[in-house]
């Protein structure tokens, strides 16, 4: 009988021990992620301004290289089945 309160006690202990641990592993988390965020160095407006342009100018252009290519394969498929010489 005394075996089992001693075993019933280590086991409730060892619970605890488990359950404070976790929340100590969650706590340590969000404190590493505080510090994280802190370090993060965020862009101006300029420069996310700036890279917002030169991003819509490459789609534009590419968007047109792939256009004007598309229409050229196009006619030359065109050309080569109607068979006109």
């Amino acid at each position: 009988m005394a075996k089992d309160k001693e075993q019933t006690a280590a086991e409730n202990s060892g619970k605890k021990e488990k359950k404070s641990k976790k929340q100590n592993g969650i706590a340590k988390w969000f404190k590493d992620l505080k510090s994280e965020w802190k370090k993060v160095v965020w862009p101006t407006k300029k420069t996310v301004f700036n890279n917002s342009v030169v991003v819509f100018v490459t789609m534009i252009v590419f968007a047109l290289f792939t256009f004007l290519l598309d229409t050229g394969f196009l006619k030359l498929f065109q050309f080569a089945i109607s068979g006109k010489q």
